[in-house]
């Protein structure tokens, strides 16, 4: 038996992530390969919140943390099921850390063999035309690296 191919996309839950999984289904069901689906929170935007909230006592940063894993899974499986409802084996997972670390780190737990991401992302002000997490993995990706532009709809 053959091993399985894994394609690994990478998405950041902006206006430009559902053409990226459509694309991801696409190929995927093109290719016969697992799907495994990729949130992660950015640490930056955590210890921001964990400041701004230190001393308010009804304020649990484990609580939130974990609600945040929740609403993007939710997210993440809302985006799968609106682009192939039941029709592609597909994982949705969510970690929190620096976005291309913690990419780079998935793409060998998942023995991925593609990655795909979006050119824009949830910023757009720094990085206009090619998004700095984008810019990161082009340069430290093992394995290829799809990249589907901002505006980009068409399925072949």
């Amino acid at each position: 038996m053959s091993p399985t191919f894994t394609i690994m996309t990478a998405v950041d839950l902006s206006d430009y992530s559902a053409t990226i999984v459509r694309y991801s289904v696409w190929l995927s069901k093109q290719l016969n390969a697992d799907l495994v689906l990729v949130n992660v929170i950015n640490q930056r935007d955590l210890d921001m919140v964990q400041r701004a909230m230190t001393g308010y006592e009804p304020f649990s940063y484990q609580n939130y943390l974990k609600d945040q894993v929740q609403d993007r899974k939710t997210s993440l499986e809302g985006l799968i099921e609106a682009a192939s409802p039941g029709t592609v084996k597909c994982r949705c997972l969510v970690h929190s850390g620096i976005p291309y670390r913690e990419l780079l780190a998935n793409i060998d737990i998942e023995k991925s063999n593609l990655l795909i991401v979006g050119t824009k992302g949830r910023s757009n002000l720094a990085d206009v035309v090619v998004g700095s997490t984008a810019r990161k993995l082009y340069r430290r990706s093992p394995i290829p690296l799809l990249t589907i532009p901002a505006g980009f709809n068409d399925l072949p």
